[in-house]
């Protein structure tokens, strides 16, 4: 957990954004400015909020304070590594929206405040540089070896927006976030344990299918864009068929990884996560969305194992 995961869509589709951690390219050129007379403050304020994908920036700094509450963190340690996780995120939703403008605004989409205008992209590149540099010590005031893993993860998002989301290893960046997430929580414990295993690799897993399910719905015009991430390079059809192996993969990682019977959580979650990603299939026909609906509900189910088996 866009870990400077590279983030999940919180908006419509982008059009580039392959599978996305985010897109744009620092060379992008300026989107036009409207006619409107310049925003006020407050306003300006608010499309930079906007800009930096709040949903997965609020879902997964969330996810990273539960996980730090799991793990045992005292009020200082916890908040140290909520701030970085946040200041990561914000970062790389910037750096999203700034790079993709160009392309935004030439597809019109909405929703999109540096290409509609609603805030300048130099405004959003000096947040997103600011959000970073912030992000360096608060990482390593986590630990050396977590404060390490976690910027390398907020690299490997940037990395993703700004270019590997449209190559064949554009799901790599995802897997690498959602795997330090975890791991970053039980890091931080003063002379703790390692993660175990399946903490990281469920995460890993995690990363692959919210890599997947992100893109899905927007692989045709991703095409038309020119990006040509793995799931574009399958199609949609084969994405959508592949998108259940990673979830049910994780939900076997995180019920039968660690010692001892999988517990209520994971005999739950193992007992409807097949039907679910079948469900999801058989309706396809019917309904264009229902692989990924069905990966949603298998996806809350997953989230919530990793974070009991996170605690314990």
């Amino acid at each position: 957990m866009r870990s400077s995961l590279p983030h999940e869509r919180d908006e419509p589709p982008q059009t580039t954004h392959a599978g996305v951690p985010y897109d744009h390219a620092m060379g992008t050129p300026e989107p036009p400015l409207t006619s409107a007379a310049p925003a006020q403050p407050l306003r300006s304020a608010a499309a930079l909020a906007r800009s930096c994908h709040p949903g997965p920036v609020v879902a997964v700094t969330v996810i990273a304070a539960l996980l730090a509450t799991g793990a045992g963190l005292d009020g200082v340690r916890r908040a140290l590594l909520v701030a970085a996780v946040l200041t990561g995120q914000l970062s790389v939703g910037w750096c999203n929206d700034a790079f993709d403008a160009g392309r935004d605004a030439v597809a019109g989409r909405r929703g999109k405040p540096v290409a509609d205008g609603s805030v300048g992209a130099r405004t959003v590149w000096t947040a997103a540089l600011t959000a970073a540099l912030l992000c360096v010590p608060l990482s390593l005031t986590c630990g050396p070896l977590a404060g390490t893993l976690h910027l390398a993860a907020v690299a490997a998002a940037w990395a993703y927006n700004l270019g590997v989301k449209a190559t064949p290893l554009s799901w790599l960046p995802y897997a690498t976030g959602f795997a330090v997430l975890p791991a970053m929580a039980a890091l931080t414990v003063p002379g703790g344990p390692p993660p175990p295993w399946w903490l990281p690799t469920a995460g890993a897993l995690l990363g692959v299918a919210a890599h997947l399910g992100d893109v899905l719905p927007d692989i045709e015009d991703d095409l038309r864009a020119g990006v040509r991430g793995l799931p574009q390079r399958l199609g949609p059809t084969a994405t959508a068929a592949l998108l259940p192996v990673p979830l049910l993969a994780a939900s076997a990682t995180l019920a039968l990884g660690p010692p001892g019977p999988p517990g209520p959580w994971g005999t739950t979650t193992l007992t409807l996560a097949l039907p679910t990603a079948l469900t999801g299939l058989l309706l396809t026909p019917n309904w264009r969305k229902a692989p990924l609906a069905a990966a949603a509900i298998v996806a809350t189910a997953d989230v919530a194992l990793l974070l009991v088996r996170g605690a314990g």
